[in-house]
């Protein structure tokens, strides 16, 4: 049922800690798979490790916020691999420079600012990759597409008003999909990890002794699991979501594996 021998995974962000184990655990599955992003070391390393692993994998150069380099890496993962029948959009994340910060305001967020984070992911996090990869599965009667939402894209969170927006936007372009394409054979869901330490946030969670600042215990205080999560507890939602056989009635679904935050009030 979790058997993926049979399809090609392309993880965009796949250079990423949470990409890069989405494309180890999709390899793993049994999935070929294209770890596709912008840090050639740290993508060839990842593919390296997966091939080291007994997987099938390449890694492929590119900017997700281009489309004429989405349809290079398309054209060349179709070459080495054939076509694709499973993405995973995990490119993204909050630039620092463009959120709030403590005393700057929200009328002082210029509109640069804004459309930075919109651009990170939304527009290469989502929106351009499923339109690269989109109309082939469509075409095949074939596809799951898997967008990596986030906590802050259900409840905003204080400081990352731009990047909450953004990803809000990714829930909604995912159900939009979702009822488009389900016909077409290809579902469309997404995942919302919680807190999940990585090179974005690592100040943000802790500080240079290890310790969890502030705000890494806030979170922690709002997280009933009372830890943040592992890159690879992310593995068996995704796995979940590209089967075809195990998510056969799932679309427009979103898969939260947030240790409970979401959950958490009072």
């Amino acid at each position: 049922m979790f058997d993926l021998s049979q399809d090609i995974a392309v993880v965009i962000g796949g250079t990423g800690v949470l990409g890069g184990a989405l494309a180890s655990g999709l390899a793993r599955a049994g999935a070929p798979v294209a770890v596709v992003g912008r840090n050639a070391e740290r993508g060839e390393s990842r593919a390296h490790a997966i091939r080291e692993a007994g997987g099938t994998s390449l890694f492929v150069a590119c900017d997700a916020m281009d489309p004429a380099s989405l349809k290079r890496a398309h054209q060349e993962i179709a070459k080495h691999l054939g076509d694709p029948t499973v993405l995973v959009n995990a490119a993204g994340g909050n630039d620092p420079k463009v959120t709030v910060v403590g005393d700057k305001a929200f009328e002082g967020i210029s509109l640069a600012d804004w459309k930075a984070n919109y651009d990170l992911n939304l527009i290469g996090g989502a929106l351009l990759p499923c339109q690269e990869f989109g109309p082939g599965m469509v075409a095949r009667k074939r596809g799951s597409i898997i967008n990596i939402a986030s906590v802050s894209a259900h409840i905003p969170l204080s400081r990352v008003v731009s990047y909450s927006s953004a990803k809000a936007a990714v829930l909604n372009l995912t159900k939009f999909l979702a009822r488009e394409w389900a016909r077409s054979g290809v579902r469309v869901n997404s995942i919302t990890p919680g807190f999940f330490p990585a090179e974005q946030n690592k100040k943000l969670l802790f500080n240079a002794d290890g310790t969890p600042t502030a705000r890494g215990q806030q979170i922690l205080g709002h997280t009933p699991m009372g830890r943040f999560g592992e890159a690879d507890e992310l593995i068996g939602a995704a796995v979940f979501l590209a089967s075809a056989q195990a998510s056969a009635f799932v679309t427009g679904s979103d898969v939260c594996v947030d240790g409970g935050f979401l959950s958490q009030t009072i």
